[in-house]
């Protein structure tokens, strides 16, 4: 089974680049972020077209989360159970399903912003309420994982330059002490290997280059349990996707199980 997470920063803008990809690379369940779109306006008919069945969590704006599978789409949750709101309202995060016996969650965890932030706040606090969530199917027996953008760099070696990240979100003691709270929920990095250089990147920002001359953060994740890390036969960063006119600023991450 060839799984995927793929923030894909607005599903309508990159629909002729990810329909091409779903059909080019084989991909049986796709976890898909940042949609940008509503539950109505998610382009579900081109990708039944495909072979994939599709779940849903947005609203439009910045946010929205899927599921894509051609493996079987069972038991979907929309949303963290127990989450938080942030100003009032549940924002669509999560998302999860049960895809040819393997139980996936597709998250978009906030940003951040500033670390005096509200919004900083809130995703601690949304880290908090994932962990609590995924603790049962993290710790059984069936493979299990959450996959998507955790807006975290695990470490110092997932950015091109630490210096350049100090004092800002995404780097912080506090992020990075919440990603390993979720490990040791019985989870495990699965880290992919990079297509190319000697480090995993998956989102380069759009301004100053960043992408030609490789100054990128890992900080779409895949998190497993014992159960699916070892049904891992491979893992890379497609790095080819984020090239070109049209590309998101994340490159998808595949993860190749034998189940």
């Amino acid at each position: 089974m060839r799984i995927a997470t793929w923030n894909v920063n607005s599903i309508t803008a990159r629909l002729p680049r990810l329909l091409a990809w779903l059909e080019s690379t084989g991909t049986d369940v796709l976890c898909i972020q940042e949609t940008k779109t509503t539950a109505e306006g998610f382009p579900a008919a081109e990708l039944r077209e495909l072979g994939y069945e599709s779940a849903v969590n947005a609203t439009g704006r910045w946010n929205g989360v899927a599921l894509v599978s051609r493996v079987g789409l069972d038991d979907v949750v929309r949303g963290l159970p127990g989450g938080p709101d942030y100003e009032g309202t549940e924002e669509p995060r999560a998302i999860s399903a049960t895809c040819g016996g393997v139980r996936l969650w597709s998250v978009y965890v906030p940003n951040g912003r500033e670390v005096e932030h509200d919004h900083y706040a809130y995703k601690l606090t949304w880290f908090e309420a994932l962990k609590a969530a995924v603790a049962d199917d993290a710790a059984g027996q069936r493979p299990f994982a959450v996959l998507g953008d955790f807006n975290v760099a695990p470490t110092d070696e997932d950015v091109y330059d630490p210096a350049v990240f100090e004092g800002l979100t995404h780097v912080t003691p506090a992020e990075r002490a919440a990603l390993a709270a979720l490990r040791e929920a019985g989870l495990s990095d699965v880290v992919p290997r990079p297509l190319k250089y000697d480090r995993p990147y998956t989102y380069w920002d759009y301004r100053q280059l960043a992408f030609p001359k490789n100054r990128g953060m890992r900080i779409d994740l895949v998190y497993g349990n014992e159960p699916f890390a070892k049904a891992v036969k491979d893992s890379y960063v497609d790095r080819e996707e984020r090239k070109g006119k049209g590309a998101s600023d994340h490159a998808p991450v595949v993860v190749d199980l034998e189940v």
